[in-house]
């Protein structure tokens, strides 16, 4: 038995003939009665009686016809609701996400902007933290993905897919004499006021060890905690600062230049998951809107 059955069932109880269901239906007359037949089969009941070319229901029919009414009503009500949660305008209350404090003023906004409007019924929370606060995060299930740095192994229970790369790049401003060269090394930053990031961090002290290996004394003016306050901080002259590509160019609007740095440092981000969880509808839709709003924001400065 199948839902078309079914629907043949119901249709030949409304029309009174194969004619007029085939024509409501848009099916030969002979599917019509070929599928008649198999759900008669199939119940092992008799549902017509053929009488000079008219079917005439019996009684089982009528009372089989009810149940037929029901289950097509359901399948219509499950296929609506299908539809609700593919377009948005169904699905779960909230979806949760996790981003580097340093998206909060103009990556947000732009990627959620579409989804908004694609999925009217979903409320989304955002929590900006650094990296590891959002491994923990995803670890204790308290949001459904988040965008992070790989850094080393992640632990077993995330599933992390690489999106973005990037290297260490000098934010430097417009007017400065650092901005004429094409590269900027260790020795370039003598005497050169620094902004800079993450102090206690692997990729700081990494950087640290740079400048000391060099025999450069680092002039720190200011230590702060967000690529987005370093690249202001940079574009109101109060510095250099060293950070990665991929954040550099989520600020095309500030008055600054990158300029590669070196030693050379690679970075690579990726948006993670719980393991062995899948993500809802709403939430594999939001991830989509983070990788669309990542290649976005890349590929304007390339």
């Amino acid at each position: 038995m199948n839902i078309r059955q079914l629907e043949v069932l119901r249709t030949l109880l409304a029309t009174g003939s194969t004619i007029a269901a085939a024509k409501s239906m848009g099916l030969s007359q002979s599917g019509v009665s070929r599928l008649l037949q198999q759900l008669e089969a199939d119940l092992a009941v008799t549902l017509f009686a053929r009488d000079k070319g008219r079917l005439i229901p019996t009684p089982e029919a009528q009372l089989l016809g009810r149940d037929a009414e029901n289950v097509l009503l359901a399948v219509e009500r499950m296929n609506g609701h299908a539809e609700d949660l593919r377009s948005g305008a169904a699905g779960p209350d909230i979806v949760r996400i996790g981003l580097p404090s340093s998206m909060w003023e103009n990556f947000a906004p732009a990627m959620l902007v579409e989804y908004a409007q694609a999925y009217p019924g979903v409320r989304i929370e955002t929590f900006f933290e650094t990296t590891t606060a959002i491994q923990k995060l995803l670890e204790d299930r308290v949001i459904d993905i988040g965008f992070l740095r790989m850094e080393g192994q992640t632990g077993p229970n995330l599933e992390v897919e690489h999106v973005a790369s990037g290297e260490s790049v000098c934010v430097i401003p417009r007017d400065h004499p650092l901005a004429d060269l094409e590269e900027v090394s260790v020795k370039d930053l003598r005497g050169v006021p620094l902004i800079l990031i993450g102090r206690q961090r692997p990729n700081r002290m990494v950087l640290d060890q740079a400048f000391k290996r060099a025999g450069v004394k680092q002039m720190v003016k200011i230590e702060t905690h967000t690529n987005s306050s370093a690249c202001s901080y940079v574009a109101h002259g109060l510095g250099v600062a060293i950070i990665s590509s991929f954040y550099a160019n989520l600020y095309p609007h500030l008055p600054v230049v990158r300029r590669r740095f070196l030693p050379h440092s690679a970075q690579q981000f990726g948006i993670a998951r719980s393991a062995g969880l899948p993500l809802s509808m709403a939430a594999q839709a939001l991830s989509d809107a983070l990788t669309r709003q990542i290649r976005r924001s890349q590929q304007a400065l390339q």
